[in-house]
């Protein structure tokens, strides 16, 4: 296949990127618009613009880190406890997706897109989600909206902080 059309993703192409992404967005109050799902007290999660799969989501340290080794405690704590609770938010909004990739990229050369703050990855995967696309074609096809994507995680986020879920702060 030499073309997929995908109208709707017109709009991030030719945005050159000159600071940092994360702080950009974390700096924002357009939350919905730029995707950001939750903020706790030093982390904050976002969607990826260019995701692998619905839901693959973004959690990064507020403060701009770019290596592991340089979190405080309170940031590897929170950054591992709001992996745990946005598990659980992606498998109430999907349906318990069949598992997940999750892991950090620590450095350009390990594939860190943006090498210079420190992101976890959350990819929910599905039986049969890698199809001919992907092994042939080298495409992937995502079969959500990024907005619709967003509302059913942040309802699933508000139904668990309803019901006393504390892994998100």
């Amino acid at each position: 296949m030499e073309n997929l059309w995908a109208p709707w993703r017109s709009i991030y192409i030719g945005k050159p990127q000159t600071g940092c992404i994360f702080c950009e967005k974390l700096n924002s109050d357009q939350d919905e618009e730029n995707l950001v799902i939750y903020r706790g007290d030093k982390t904050f999660v976002i969607m990826n613009l260019y995701p692998y799969n619905n839901g693959h989501l973004l959690i990064a340290p507020k403060r701009h880190v770019g290596d592991i080794t340089e979190l405080t405690d309170e940031e590897l704590l929170e950054l591992h406890k709001m992996t745990q609770f946005m598990v659980q938010a992606l498998r109430r909004a999907f349906g318990n997706p069949h598992g997940f990739n999750i892991g950090i990229n620590l450095g350009k050369v390990a594939g860190a897109g943006i090498p210079g703050h420190l992101h976890v990855h959350i990819v929910p995967r599905w039986d049969g989600d890698a199809n001919f696309m992907a092994v042939i074609g080298d495409t992937r096809v995502i079969s959500e909206g990024l907005q619709r994507t967003y509302e059913k995680i942040t309802r699933a986020i508000t139904a668990l902080k309803s019901e006393g879920s504390t892994n998100g702060n």
